[in-house]
C-alpha cells in the first residue's frame, strides 16, 4: 500500500506526475473544485461578514468518497493544485472538506510538470496561502452578489431570464459602444494616388504623399502628369532593426492564437491545458513576461545548436501592466529541444506557436537596411517608395508577430536599383476614390487585447467571459456580407486619361462581434442605474484590490462590504422606483389602423408592436426575425411581420399554415408543428407546399422515435426518449428514471412509485 497520496485537479495532470513518482506514492484527481457556493440567497451571510456557504457538488460526491477513503490508507496527504489563486482555493477546499488538519498535510506546487520539477516540488513543501484563498474566495463572492443582486433587476424591468454579472456586462459594453461609434462615423470621401514606374525590367511602385479631397482635384493632378519628366529626387538609406516580442502570457497566447491559427479564447484555452498536463508546456495561466535561468540556458544551447552562436542573444522583459501577476514564468516549452509534437492537430499547432515565440524571444535582433525613395510630381508634390533589405535575419528566422490591429502595416518589399537623379518611365498613374473607416468591430483576440488593457477581468477569465456573452445572447458573431458601394477611378494610361466606377462591399460584420438588442437595452439601462458596476475605472480598480487581499494587504470582507452596503440600497431603489426598459423605438404610423408601430424589446425577445398598451383594442404584436433588429427595422419591413400565419396549401384535407414563434419560424398541420430550419436551407420566404410536406412527415417520424411505451390506464403517461435519455412524462409534468431500470419493460404500477419516489428539487428560493 503506498504511503502517499498526492491529489491534482485533473486525471491527465494525475498520469503525467504519476510517472515521475515512485511506488510509494498515488496520484488521485479531484475533477476540479469539489465545492461551491450553495445555490440559492443562502450561499452567502450578508449580516455575518459575508459568510460564505459552502456544499460539495452533487458530481463531486463520489470523488470525495473515494478520497476520503485513501486519506485513511496513506501517511501523507499532498496538495498539488495549480499554484495561484484558483489552485490554491481548491487545496484549501480539499483539506476543510477532506478533514485534513486532524491528519496534516503539505502543499506543493510547480510551474511545469517535470520529473524535476515534480521532486523538487515534493522536497520543498509550504502551507496552504490563506491569503491567496481569500482573494479567490472574494472574487466569487462579489460575483455572485453582483449577479445575484442586478439579475433579478433585469427580469423586472427588461425581461424574464437575463443576466449581469461584473465582468460579463462590462465586456457586453465595450462592445455596444463600438457598434455606437460605427453607427455615428460619417464616411468621408478622398483618393489616393499611386504611380507604377519601369526601372530596366523590373516595376517600381509608390505612393503620392498626401491625398486630394475631391475627384476634380485628383483628375487635375493626373492630367498633369500626362507631360511630366519624372525623376529620383533623394535616396536615404538608413540601418534599422527589429527587436523580438516577449513570450506569452495567457492574454497573448490567445490573442496570437487567434490570428495565426483561427482559435477561439476558449479553443486556446483548453489546448494549452492539454498540452501543460501532459508536461510539455509550462502553466498556460500566467501575467508574466519573465523566463527562469533554467530555461534561459536551455534556449541557448538549442538557438546556437540549430542556428549558431549569433543568433543567441539574452533579453528580458518587463510587464507593460502594473497589475501583472508575474508567481509564473512566461508559457513556454518545458523541453526546448523539441521543436514539434507527435499529438492532435490542435495540441501540436499551438505547442509550435509557443516553442517559436518562446525561442525567438531569446534570440538576437533582425539588422535591416531601409530605403526611401523620393520621385518628383507636378504641382511640388512627391512620390515615395520604400523597401527595406534584411542584412541579418536573427528571430525572424523562427517568428514573427501578428498584428492585431487591422491598421497595421506589413515590412515592405525590396526596391530595384537606382540613383539620384535618374529618370523614370511612368507606366501608370492611378488615383481612387477611398473612404474615411469608422473603428474595427471587436474580433475575440482585440476584445481580449482591449479587455487586458483596462485591467477588466483576469486572463483566466476572458475565455468564459467572452463565451458567457454569447450564450446569453448579448453578443452574437455578425453574418452580414456588407453591402455594396461605388468608388471612382481616375487612371492615366500613356497619354489617356480615362475614368471608371468600380464597387467594392463594405460594412462587413461575418465573424465580429455584434451587440444585440437585448445587448443594446441591458447595457443602456445599467448604465443608467448601476454606472459605478459598470465603470471601466471601477472594475480595473476591483482587480487591483483583489490584488491586495492576495498579498494580504486587505482584509476581504471590508472591501466586500464597503462595495455592497451601497450597491444594495441602489438595487432596491432601482426595483422599486426605475421604468421598465424597452429600448422603444417610433417606427411610424400602420397605414390601416392608423395607429403608431414601435419596435421595442417585449418578454419575448424583439418585437413589433402596433398601438397602445392602453388601447380599448389590445396592440398587435410580431417577433422580429433573427436577422432584424429594433435600430434598423423599417415600417415597411414590420408589416411583413404580421402577413403570418399564411396557408400555403392543404395536406390530408387540412390547410398547412407556416408562422413565426418564439422559437422561430414553424409548419402547422392541426396540433403538429415542425421547424423551418435555415441551416438546412429553409426560410419563410421559400418554403412551399412541397417542402412543407417533408418537414410535416419528418417531423412525425422524430415523433414515433421519440416514443418508448403508452398505456391504457392512463392515456397522459408516456415514455418518452429525450434530449438526456429516456423519461417519463404523466400530463405536463417529467420524471427522472433510476438507472437501473429498463425504460420499456415499466408496468404502470412503477412508473406511479417512480413518480411518488422522485427526489425533492434542490436550490430554490424561499418565499419570502
Amino acid at each position: 500500500m503506498a504511503k502517499n497520496l498526492v491529489i491534482v485537479e485533473s486525471p491527465a495532470k494525475a498520469k503525467t506526475i504519476e510517472k515521475y513518482l515512485g511506488k510509494d506514492f498515488v496520484v488521485m484527481s479531484s475533477y476540479g473544485h469539489v465545492r461551491d457556493l450553495a445555490k440559492g440567497d443562502g450561499s452567502i451571510d450578508v449580516e455575518n461578514g459575508f459568510t460564505p456557504k459552502y456544499i460539495v457538488s452533487t458530481d463531486k460526491k463520489k470523488v470525495i468518497t473515494e478520497l476520503k477513503k485513501m486519506v485513511k490508507t496513506v501517511d501523507e496527504v499532498w496538495l498539488a493544485s495549480d499554484e495561484d489563486r484558483e489552485g490554491e482555493a481548491i487545496s484549501w477546499h480539499l483539506k476543510e472538506t477532506l478533514g485534513l488538519d486532524k491528519k496534516g498535510y503539505k502543499r506543493i506546487t510547480f510551474n511545469e510538470i517535470t520529473k524535476s520539477a515534480v521532486l523538487e516540488a515534493i522536497a520543498n513543501p509550504r502551507e496552504i496561502d490563506s491569503d491567496l484563498v481569500n482573494a479567490q474566495q472574494a472574487r466569487r463572492i462579489l460575483d455572485r452578489l453582483v449577479g445575484f443582486e442586478l439579475s433579478p433587476v433585469l427580469w423586472r424591468k427588461v425581461k424574464p431570464s437575463l443576466s449581469a454579472g461584473r465582468v460579463q456586462s462590462v465586456a457586453v459594453r465595450l462592445v455596444v459602444e463600438r457598434e455606437q461609434e460605427i453607427e455615428r462615423f460619417e464616411s468621408n470621401s478622398f483618393y489616393r494616388t499611386d504611380a507604377l514606374f519601369k526601372v530596366g525590367s523590373s516595376a517600381l511602385k509608390a505612393k503620392l504623399s498626401g491625398q486630394f479631397d475631391s475627384k476634380d482635384k485628383a483628375k487635375s493632378f493626373v492630367e498633369k502628369c500626362t507631360d511630366h519628366n519624372f525623376k529620383v529626387n533623394s535616396i536615404v538609406k538608413k540601418p534599422g532593426k527589429k527587436s523580438p516580442t516577449a513570450p506569452f502570457t495567457t492574454s497573448t497566447l490567445q490573442q496570437e492564437a487567434s490570428l495565426k491559427l483561427g482559435f477561439s479564447v476558449s479553443r486556446t484555452m483548453s489546448v494549452a491545458q492539454r498540452l501543460y498536463e501532459s508536461g510539455l508546456i509550462t502553466y498556460m495561466r500566467t501575467d508574466s513576461v519573465n523566463l527562469s535561468q533554467t530555461a534561459v540556458d536551455a534556449a541557448k544551447t538549442e538557438i546556437e545548436t540549430a542556428y549558431g552562436a549569433e543568433y543567441f542573444s539574452h533579453r528580458k522583459f518587463k510587464n507593460k501592466s502594473d497589475s501583472a501577476q508575474e508567481a509564473h514564468e512566461a508559457i513556454r516549452p518545458t523541453n526546448f529541444g523539441l521543436h514539434e509534437i507527435d499529438a492532435e492537430r490542435d495540441e501540436a499547432r499551438l505547442y509550435q506557436l509557443i516553442w517559436k515565440r518562446s525561442i525567438a524571444s531569446q534570440m538576437a535582433e533582425a539588422k535591416l537596411e531601409r530605403t526611401s525613395i523620393k520621385i518628383d510630381a507636378p504641382d511640388n508634390k512627391e512620390f515615395s517608395a520604400t523597401g527595406e533589405i534584411v542584412l541579418f535575419d536573427g528571430f525572424l528566422k523562427v517568428y514573427l508577430e501578428s498584428k492585431v490591429d487591422e491598421d497595421e502595416d506589413e515590412m515592405e518589399g525590396l526596391l530595384p536599383p537606382m540613383n539620384e537623379g535618374d529618370s523614370l518611365v511612368r507606366d501608370a498613374i492611378t488615383s481612387t476614390e477611398r473612404f474615411t473607416r469608422p473603428p474595427s468591430r471587436f474580433v475575440e483576440a482585440s476584445l481580449v487585447k482591449k479587455l487586458e488593457e483596462l485591467g477588466i477581468g483576469r486572463p483566466s477569465t476572458y475565455a468564459p467571459t467572452i463565451s458567457t456573452i454569447q450564450k446569453r445572447g448579448y453578443v452574437e458573431r455578425g453574418e452580414r456580407d456588407g453591402t455594396e458601394r461605388n468608388y471612382n477611378v481616375i487612371t492615366l494610361k500613356g497619354t489617356d486619361v480615362s475614368e471608371a466606377s468600380n464597387t467594392e462591399k463594405t460594412g462587413s460584420d461575418k465573424g465580429k462581434m455584434v451587440p444585440t438588442d437585448i445587448g443594446r437595452v441591458v447595457t443602456e439601462f445599467l448604465m443608467e442605474h448601476f454606472d459605478q458596476v459598470m465603470n471601466y475605472n471601477f472594475t480595473a480598480s476591483v482587480e487591483k484590490e483583489f490584488d491586495d487581499i492576495a498579498k494580504g494587504l486587505v482584509e476581504w470582507s471590508k472591501m466586500i462590504s464597503e462595495f455592497y452596503t451601497p450597491f444594495h440600497v441602489k438595487v432596491e431603489d432601482t426595483i422599486e422606483n426605475s421604468e421598465r426598459a424597452s429600448g422603444e423605438r417610433l417606427l411610424g404610423v400602420d397605414p390601416k389602423s392608423g395607429k403608431n408601430m414601435y419596435a421595442r424589446i417585449g418578454r419575448f425577445g424583439p418585437m413589433v408592436q402596433i398601438g397602445e398598451a392602453d388601447d380599448e383594442d389590445k396592440p398587435k404584436f410580431a417577433s422580429l426575425q433573427k436577422d432584424q433588429s429594433i435600430q434598423t427595422i423599417t415600417v415597411e419591413e414590420a408589416l411583413e411581420l404580421f402577413k403570418f400565419p399564411k396557408v400555403i396549401g392543404e395536406y390530408e384535407g387540412v390547410p398547412v399554415k407556416i408562422n413565426k414563434g418564439r422559437f422561430g419560424p414553424y409548419v402547422q398541420l392541426n396540433k403538429l408543428f415542425a421547424s423551418i430550419k435555415e441551416a438546412n436551407g429553409d426560410t419563410l420566404e421559400n418554403i412551399d407546399l412541397e417542402r412543407a410536406i417533408v418537414l410535416i412527415e419528418e417531423k412525425r417520424e422524430e415523433d414515433r422515435n421519440r416514443m418508448i411505451k403508452t398505456f391504457t390506464e392512463d392515456d397522459t403517461m408516456q415514455l418518452l426518449n429525450g434530449r438526456y435519455g429516456a423519461y417519463l412524462k404523466i400530463g405536463k409534468k417529467n420524471f427522472k428514471l433510476p438507472k437501473d431500470v429498463e425504460p420499456a419493460e415499466l408496468t404502470y404500477e412503477q412508473c406511479i412509485e417512480i413518480s411518488k419516489n422522485q427526489p425533492k428539487p434542490r436550490g430554490k428560493k424561499k418565499k419570502k
